[in-house]
């Protein structure tokens, strides 16, 4: 008896040893080398940009601003540092683009305030960079604490709830923060769009109940037209987000996020369910529901008015000026743009944020604009990519409704600015001023990085 658990015991530590030197063993990390890389070409074309654009406005470098700038490449690294440790197997291209896409917003902004002569914290890029930072910082929170993404699904409806109060955060008395529309929440200290927040957090809500709902989604229905219908019953869920988000309209006057949220429950439900025919539901609502909006509510009917007749004489000494300044400074560009710096992005009102893709069209020319959008086109492909690896529904659908997201907004963004429909309130992702938007999307970058890290990581059943 002794001799046979001297036997066991041995056998323990002899596991144990092995163990141990196994973990000391170095294992390659490719996904980490690669990104590695993409890191390094992203941190010289955003170093590049800012020294450009500092040549092309004032014909001298100002090592400051760089300096500044480092601080972020600093914090872009520490996060590569933490996914090495961490979460080894993350996706190599998500970090990497975002931080090109900051990168080069921050140097557009920082063009507009060398012309404006805004300096210290009144300069647009200053503040830009503190909220990098600051969305930097929430994204290493996220992936240091936020292990397994799986524990979301457990509070699907605190999330939900925590999503609606966000929404309605801006129509509060007291709180609201001025502007065009209700999308602003006046904290005295700082300002902030709880809508970017409510994304993410209604994001999680859908992928947990859609999770939970799919079967009667997914029931036998009515046939027609190649397609399977779904019962009445089952309209109820889609019909109730889209009341929501024609309650956004309405009292908040938002119609860019009221057409982002119902657009992405609207994904997330095919992706759930495979109907194409919710799709066609869905669009058939969101044409109606914005047809009605323009018939009924003034602020978008003015938004048609300027998208079908923008070139009016009439329009353009007034409502649609900002627009038509923005396509003619595209137009400039040309092919291959002025140069950073040496164009006229200026004459554009608030050029920094809503139309900072003309801004930036101008002085990149349309190759410039294309390879933006090829950016956006492989950060979305990378998503939906991971989501549709996963193993379990929930993080499926999380990711592919993450990156559809980012992907509606911009083409409601690059859309609206060059007149294929008409102009909505949202920001462009990563590109444009604005620390909510900044610190949401990073947020989504940190999702996107634990889902595919549990992607890959997670053993796979091998039958045969």
């Amino acid at each position: 008896m002794n001799a046979s658990t001297s036997t066991r015991t041995d056998a323990v530590s002899t596991d144990t040893a092995v163990v141990r030197a196994l973990r000391r063993i170095r294992v390659p990390q490719t996904q980490r080398n690669r990104e590695l890389a993409l890191l390094v070409f992203a941190f010289a074309i955003n170093g590049s940009a800012i020294a450009l654009v500092q040549l092309g406005a004032q014909d001298f470098i100002d090592w400051t601003f760089l300096v500044y700038c480092g601080g972020l490449t600093a914090l872009v690294i520490a996060l590569h540092i933490l996914l090495r440790l961490r979460a080894r197997a993350a996706d190599p291209f998500v970090v990497p683009i975002a931080t090109l896409l900051t990168g080069l917003g921050l140097a557009m902004i920082y063009r507009l305030d060398l012309y404006w002569e805004r300096h210290g914290w009144d300069a647009f890029s200053t503040r830009q960079l503190a909220w990098a930072a600051i969305a930097l910082v929430a994204a290493i929170l996220v992936v240091m604490f936020l292990k397994n993404y799986r524990v979301l699904f457990r509070y699907t409806y605190i999330f939900g709830f925590v999503g609606i109060v966000l929404l309605i955060l801006p129509v509060i008395p007291g709180l609201s923060g001025g502007g065009n529309a209700d999308v602003w929440v006046d904290l005295g200290i700082f300002s902030f769009q709880p809508g970017e927040l409510a994304k993410i957090a209604l994001a999680v809500f859908f992928a947990g109940y859609l999770v939970r709902t799919r079967e009667s989604l997914t029931s036998t229905g009515t046939r027609f037209l190649g397609m399977t219908w779904p019962r009445a019953r089952e309209l109820g869920p889609l019909l109730v987000i889209w009341l929501v988000s024609l309650g956004i309209i309405v009292l908040q006057r938002d119609l860019g996020t009221g057409v982002l949220i119902f657009g992405m429950f609207v994904a997330m439900l095919y992706v759930a369910t495979g109907k194409t025919s919710w799709v066609l539901i869905g669009v058939v609502l969101a044409v109606s529901g914005a047809f009605l909006a323009s018939r009924i509510l003034p602020y978008v009917g003015a938004r048609f008015n300027n998208w079908l007749d923008a070139f009016n004489p009439e329009l353009m000494d007034n409502s649609s000026y900002q627009l038509v300044n923005g396509i003619f400074g595209m137009a400039n560009g040309g092919l291959l743009g002025t140069g950073l710096g040496q164009g006229r992005p200026y004459l554009t009102p608030v050029a920094e944020s809503d139309y900072i893709l003309p801004a930036l069209g101008e002085e990149l020319g349309l190759i410039g604009v294309f390879a933006i959008l090829c950016l956006y086109m492989v950060f979305t492909s990378r998503g939906i990519r991971i989501g549709l690896a996963g193993q379990d529904d929930f993080g499926k659908l999380l990711a592919t409704g993450l990156s559809f997201t980012i992907a509606l907004q911009v083409f409601i963004m690059v859309g609206g600015v060059t007149r294929l429909i008409p102009l909505t309130g949202l920001t462009t992702p990563f590109l444009a001023a604005g620390g909510s938007s900044l610190v949401a999307n990073w947020i989504i970058v940190a999702l996107l990085l634990r889902i595919s890290d549990a992607v890959r990581s997670r053993p796979r059943v091998v039958i045969g």
